[in-house]
């Protein structure tokens, strides 16, 4: 038999290589199927598991993602948005400021991507912004359920006493560019607790002045519970970190805290009402949630949002999809906590700082911080807030409460 000449050897190994070389090209450009930029703030155990969530989003469709986080992650996104670099898709907690995006343009509807019936309306409901179609614009990715006060050491009828008390009170302001929010989130709750929730909405709506009585009292009640102007006590509150961990009996906290305190072998929580003066008995809840929205309307933007919204994704606790599974571990409190976050316990009204335009929420948060060390400027505090809410009405009003 004749052996194959030298050339005809060489002209196979280049067809091989060629061969190969266009396999490879193939194959990647099967799997590199574009990239989408996300915005988002996670921090911990939330941003493990979320990472995971992209890694597998990945893997699956062969779309690269360009995650960016900031704990600024409000500034990062105007900043975008004024320069016309926006990210493709961002998840910003609370509807208010996405109102304000959605009146302006901004916001891509997201009906064609995802299962409505899955949601509740309250989470996911349909909004006419001005100039724009009307429909759903945001797709609730995570929540979290507050109005809690978390308590050990104790009976669970003892914690209405130790609330009076200001020593009992785990009480930490700093988180950097939102530094003071733990503050907002006890003014709103108690607003809740002590009137209605139509009282509740004007009031996130801009449509309820700051110096309205009811709004009023419910700063002095926060005062009075937690001890404002106590130098010692405030000055450790303002350098805390609403992260650290609560050596106290008690904390009003949301239910991102349940792992802290279900280390105690006594940890557990009561309805805020339960410590409010003057609350009313009707059980009210106010909740917060991370909100995904599209900001330039690529395929690869369409994709990942249809991703985040299949009941099969393992999105960090408490998702709020009807299809996907209630947490089933051994301790009941996550399982309470997810059934109430999809309405089976009470009413379920936004956090009203997340409802609010983003420039009043951002002077609402420094605002606490000024009340807790100079007590006797609230009503100075409360024109200043109720002049920026005058000069930032016209959004697109929301339902602040389910």
């Amino acid at each position: 038999m004749r052996r194959p000449r030298l050339r005809t050897l060489g002209i196979v190994c280049v067809c091989l290589v060629l061969l190969a070389a266009g396999a490879v090209t193939g194959v990647r450009w099967v799997r590199d199927k574009g990239s989408v930029t996300l915005l988002a703030n996670w921090s911990g155990g939330e941003k493990k598991q979320f990472d995971k969530v992209i890694e597998e989003f990945e893997q699956e469709q062969g779309i690269e993602v360009d995650y960016q986080g900031s704990s600024a992650l409000s500034q990062v996104l105007a900043a975008g948005i004024a320069s016309g670099s926006p990210p493709d898709v961002a998840v910003v907690p609370g509807p208010g400021e996405l109102m304000t995006y959605a009146d302006e343009g901004r916001l891509h509807r997201l009906d064609a991507l995802f299962e409505v019936g899955r949601y509740d309306t309250f989470w996911a409901p349909e909004v006419e912004p001005r100039g724009s179609r009307k429909g759903r614009y945001w797709l609730p990715v995570k929540t979290g359920l507050k109005s809690m006060v978390w308590y050990s050491e104790m009976k669970a009828e003892q914690v209405a006493k130790s609330a009076h008390s200001p020593d009992s009170w785990c009480l930490a302001m700093e988180s950097g560019a939102t530094s003071g929010w733990p503050g907002t989130d006890w003014v709103e709750d108690i607003l809740l607790q002590q009137t209605d929730a139509k009282t509740y909405g004007a009031w996130a709506n801009g449509t309820l002045a700051w110096t309205h009585d009811h709004v009023r009292k419910a700063w002095s009640t926060w005062g009075e519970l937690v001890g404002v102007g106590e130098p010692k006590r405030i000055d450790q509150a303002l350098e805390d970190s609403f992260e650290k961990a609560c050596t106290r009996r008690l904390e009003h906290l949301g239910s991102f805290r349940a792992s802290h305190w279900m280390k105690k072998t006594d940890g557990e929580y009561v309805h805020s009402a339960a410590v409010i003066p003057e609350a009313a008995p009707l059980k009210r809840w106010e909740v917060s949630g991370d909100l995904a929205v599209m900001l330039n309307g690529t395929k690869e933007a369409k994709q990942l949002i249809r991703y985040l919204a299949d009941p099969g994704t393992q999105l960090p606790a408490y998702t709020v999809n009807a299809d996907a599974p209630v947490p089933g571990d051994s301790r009941t409190t996550r399982r309470e906590i997810a059934s109430t976050l999809r309405g089976l316990d009470g009413t379920l009204c936004w956090d009203a700082s997340d409802a609010m335009p983003r420039v009043v929420r951002d002077a609402f948060h420094q605002a606490v911080l000024r009340y807790l060390i100079s007590p006797e400027t609230l009503d100075a505090e409360l024109e200043a807030l109720d002049r920026l809410r005058v000069a930032n009405q016209g959004t697109t009003q929301l339902p602040v409460c389910g």
